[in-house]
C-alpha cells in the first residue's frame, strides 16, 4: 500500500508528490475490504493532522482484481479475498470527502496518457509486465474500462510452447521467465534479469525461455493491434527495464504478425511505480470544482 499527497496539477516529474509512504497491505480474507478502507481512514487522517496547512480536498484509491468503478465497487480480488465490496460508499462516509475509485493499472494507464508516455495518442496499449500481466486501453482518445473487465490480459489464452494454451502470464511474465528457467535448468535463480543475462552469455534453456515469453506477448500485443487499430503500446514493469532485449524482439515479431495493419511504435513507460498513485490523483481532481485552490491536495 503506498500513500502520498499531490499539490496542485500532477507532472511527469512527480514533483508534486510528496511524503510518499508506503504500509504492508493488510490482508484479512473476505473482510479485507473492510480492513483496507480502515487503513486508508486511518492513513488520510495522519496526514491532515501532519500537515495542517493543506486542504484535503479529494481522495483517490486503487485496487487490483475486478473494478467497478462506476459504482466503486471492488468486484473481486483473488489475492486480497474480497468480493463486491462498496469502496467508495465506504469512503466517502468515513471521510466526508469526494473518492475516485479504480483499478492500479488502469490508473496507472491514466496517468501514462495523460502525463506520461502516451500523451498526444488515440489509440494506445499499455502493458504492465511483472510477476503478472496487465494492461490498459485507450481507444479513440477514451480509455476502456469495460465494466472493470477491459485490461486482462494476463489471463488472456496464447499459443504454449507445448502447442497447447496457457494464459499469458504463465509464459510471459518476469515471475514465469524465472520460473520456467528453473524448471528447465533444474536450479532456482533470482529472476528474469538473470535468466535474460544467461540467454546473451549462450545458455540455451535460458534463450528458449526467453523467446517463448517474447513470443508470447508478440501474439497478444498483435492480437490486440488488429482489433483495436492501436499505435502506440507503452511497457512498463519490471521486464520492460529489459530495454532493447524485448522492445526489439517483441516489435520485430509483432510485425511478423500483422497483415495489412499499422505497425505501433513500442514506448517504455515514464512514470515509474508511482504511476497508479499519480493516476489516482488525477481522477480524484477531476471530483473537484475546476478553481482548485493550489493550497488544496489530493491523497
Amino acid at each position: 500500500m503506498k500513500v502520498g499527497i499531490i499539490c496542485g496539477e500532477p507532472t511527469a516529474d512527480g514533483a508534486q508528490l510528496s511524503d510518499l509512504q508506503r504500509h504492508p497491505t493488510p490482508l484479512d480474507g473476505e473482510r479485507s475490504g473492510d480492513t483496507v478502507c480502515a487503513r486508508i481512514v486511518e492513513l488520510t487522517r495522519d496526514y491532515q493532522a501532519r500537515h495542517p496547512e493543506l486542504a484535503i480536498s479529494a481522495v483517490g484509491v486503487t485496487v487490483p482484481g475486478i473494478v467497478d468503478e462506476v459504482n466503486g465497487v471492488g468486484v473481486f480480488s483473488a489475492n486480497l479475498g474480497w468480493r463486491d465490496y462498496p469502496f467508495t460508499a465506504t469512503l466517502t462516509e468515513a471521510l466526508g470527502l469526494p473518492v475516485a475509485f479504480g483499478h492500479d493499472v488502469s490508473m496507472a494507464g491514466e496517468a501514462e496518457f495523460r502525463i506520461g508516455a502516451a500523451v498526444g495518442k488515440r489509440d494506445v496499449l499499455i502493458l504492465v509486465i511483472g510477476t503478472g500481466i496487465a494492461g490498459a486501453v485507450l481507444c479513440d482518445g477514451s480509455r476502456v474500462a469495460g465494466d472493470g473487465y477491459a485490461g486482462e490480459i494476463g489471463h488472456a489464452m496464447v499459443p504454449a510452447p507445448d502447442g497447447g494454451l496457457a494464459i499469458l502470464e504463465s509464459i510471459g511474465s518476469a515471475g514465469a521467465i524465472a520460473r520456467r528457467y528453473a524448471e528447465a535448468a533444474g536450479q532456482p535463480v533470482d529472476g528474469a534479469r538473470t535468466v535474460l543475462a544467461r540467454a546473451g552469455a549462450g545458455d540455451a534453456a535460458a534463450r528458449q525461455v526467453w523467446d517463448d515469453a517474447v513470443n508470447a506477448l508478440a501474439f497478444s500485443v498483435a492480437q490486440c493491434v488488429s482489433i483495436l487499430g492501436t499505435e502506440t503500446v507503452v511497457l512498463g514493469g519490471g521486464l520492460s527495464m529489459a530495454g532493447p532485449a524485448l522492445f526489439e524482439p517483441l516489435a520485430a515479431r509483432v510485425d511478423a504478425l500483422l497483415s495489412f495493419h499499422r505497425r505501433p511504435q513500442f514506448v517504455h513507460a515514464v512514470l515509474g511505480e508511482n504511476a497508479g498513485l499519480i493516476g489516482s490523483a488525477l481522477k480524484a481532481r477531476t471530483l473537484i470544482e475546476p478553481a482548485t485552490d493550489p493550497a488544496k491536495a489530493s491523497l
